[in-house]
């Protein structure tokens, strides 16, 4: 068998039974308790966060390590345990999931900026140009800041009660990542004006 074949595993969870393929995220990396326990989320709709996997009494909990490692073979049973989300806790998830992709193309956006305010710097564009360009970054950057700001909103107004433990954990996460690139943006905008201001001295020394 080769790696990219997977492992098949049995999964109890309750009277639930799901046979599973546990493929590894590199073809020709063997699959891992990481693989398992994403693909044990997939068909029991039990949140990584909230799955105890129990092999032939012990429970893993080496996410990196790989299944043969951990004894685990071909037509192996496993046994899961731990709760499905509600309903509604699956709406808010999927809702951050959604603000977190808007999150990454704002994250691909920032870096743009950073890269052409990066030509600038190293005199990649003529001079006469440098102005208008410059004053162009900051009104995306801007932008970009004010939608940064907007997801910060809409996680807040998010419901979430005390026993969205999944939810929590993952909304703390994108705040976290929302305020480090705001933090960027604030960089960048300071050097964009710094530019900006070095570029309007030259030109006032050069209309003396």
């Amino acid at each position: 068998m080769s790696c990219s074949d997977g492992l098949a595993v049995t999964v109890t969870h309750g009277s639930e039974k799901h046979k599973l393929q546990v493929i590894g995220q590199d073809e020709n990396n063997e699959p891992t308790l990481q693989d398992l326990a994403l693909a044990v989320e997939q068909v029991s709709g039990v949140p990584l966060t909230s799955q105890k996997l129990i092999f032939k009494g012990k429970s893993l909990k080496e996410m990196d390590q790989a299944l043969s490692s951990l004894g685990v073979k071909n037509g192996c049973k496993i046994m899961l345990i731990g709760k499905k989300n509600s309903p509604e806790e699956d709406l808010e998830l999927k809702k951050l999931k959604d603000l977190e992709k808007s999150v990454e193309q704002m994250a691909i956006k920032l870096d743009d900026v950073n890269k052409e305010l990066s030509g600038i710097q190293k005199g990649f564009l003529n001079k006469t140009l440098q102005v208008e360009a410059l004053n162009k970054l900051d009104k995306r950057i801007k932008s970009t800041v004010e939608q940064f700001m907007k997801i910060l909103e809409q996680i807040d107004a998010m419901a979430m009660p005390d026993n969205f433990s999944d939810c929590r954990q993952k909304r703390k996460g994108l705040v976290k990542k929302v305020q480090g690139l705001l933090a960027q943006c604030d960089t960048v905008e300071g050097n964009i004006s710094q530019e900006i201001d070095k570029l309007q001295c030259k030109n006032l020394a050069l209309s003396k």
